[in-house]
């Protein structure tokens, strides 16, 4: 789609604070201004301004300083209503960002005006303090979704996924995630062609394939080994390749399948052959990164019983085949021959 010198650049405004995350910044804007330079009649398709508190640099959870072109505070109505899009960045200051009421009343002046919302990583926290994402589906950082929906339990949080647009609000999981958005961004605003001619040049895929799972690291959960089922947790990643059934389990509990069953839930939160799955799922993950072992090898030691049941939960849970997962993970010389 062309652009006509006539029209005016869509303006995209980054709301930041100290203690940003400097990707969550430049990686989406460097997208979007990918756009500028790609237009062959010496149009612009964007233009950007990023807005502190004070015109002071903001110091990013790295140390290092990006220039703010305005301070937020006082704008007058007029400046928000020449956004086009509205973009709040995420990063480690975003916890102490929330408690700054001047900061949420912007983005809500913002997101009266703008025609896109737009969050970066943990700067979904944001959105959900100013009110925009009540009733509406969300994403952040893997590490930050559950505390997302347990803080806002009016936000239907997708854990898995790369961006979530709902409505004209967008959200983005972590940090390079930002850019996969700023790309979806890009297509609808000028078609896939020149998305995908962005994403060339940034040596990117226009749609990543599978979802953050795949990056998330180990089964969080920590269980006290104070009692014997929590011992016997404890010990699951250690036992993969053998009878984990729950009759199986019960015996090695001395408890009973039904009182096993409810305590483990309790525990967990999840019925044992959930979880199980999931501590698979998650020692193939590591043995696949890790190693050069054949697929039906990493299949076998972590109990899935056939590459085939393994590649079946793959599919399900990340979206992506073992060996697309390994590809992305290994050194083409660590890669089995």
């Amino acid at each position: 789609m062309a652009q006509s010198n006539k029209q005016k650049p869509r303006r995209i405004v980054m709301l930041a604070f100290d203690g940003a995350q400097i990707l969550d910044i430049t990686g989406p804007l460097q997208i979007l201004s990918g756009v500028n330079d790609a237009l062959s009649d010496g149009s612009r398709a964007y233009d950007f301004a990023i807005l502190n508190r004070s015109a002071r640099p903001i110091v990013t959870s790295s140390g290092m300083r990006l220039l703010s072109d305005q301070s937020f505070l006082g704008l007058p109505s007029q400046f928000w209503r020449g956004v086009d899009t509205l973009m709040v960045t995420g990063g480690e200051g975003t916890a102490q960002a929330m408690g700054d009421a001047d900061l949420i009343g912007a983005i809500r002046d913002g997101a009266r005006a703008a025609r896109r919302v737009v969050s970066i990583c943990s700067g979904a926290f944001l959105l959900a303090q100013a009110g925009l994402l009540d009733g509406k589906r969300a994403t952040t950082h893997w590490v930050s979704a559950e505390r997302l929906a347990q803080m806002f339990p009016a936000v239907s949080v997708d854990a898995d996924a790369i961006y979530v647009r709902d409505g004209r609000i967008w959200t983005s999981a972590g940090i390079t995630a930002g850019m996969d958005l700023a790309l979806a961004l890009v297509r609808e605003d000028f078609g896939a062609a020149m998305a995908l001619k962005i994403a060339q040049r940034h040596v990117m895929y226009v749609a990543r394939p599978g979802g953050q799972s795949q990056f998330s690291a180990k089964l969080s959960a920590s269980f006290s080994a104070d009692t014997r089922l929590g011992t016997l947790i404890q010990q699951l990643p250690l036992m993969l390749d053998q009878d984990l059934s729950v009759p199986r389990l019960a015996e090695r509990a001395a408890m009973s399948e039904r009182n096993f069953l409810r305590q483990f839930r309790a525990e967990t939160g999840v019925p044992p052959a959930r979880f199980i799955e999931r501590l698979r799922l998650e020692a193939a993950r590591e043995m696949l990164a890790a190693s050069g072992h054949p697929v039906a090898h990493v299949a076998r030691h972590c109990g899935f019983g056939s590459p085939e049941s393994m590649r079946r939960i793959f599919q399900r849970d990340l979206r992506i085949s073992p060996a697309a997962f390994r590809a992305r993970f290994l050194t083409p010389e660590e890669r089995p021959s």
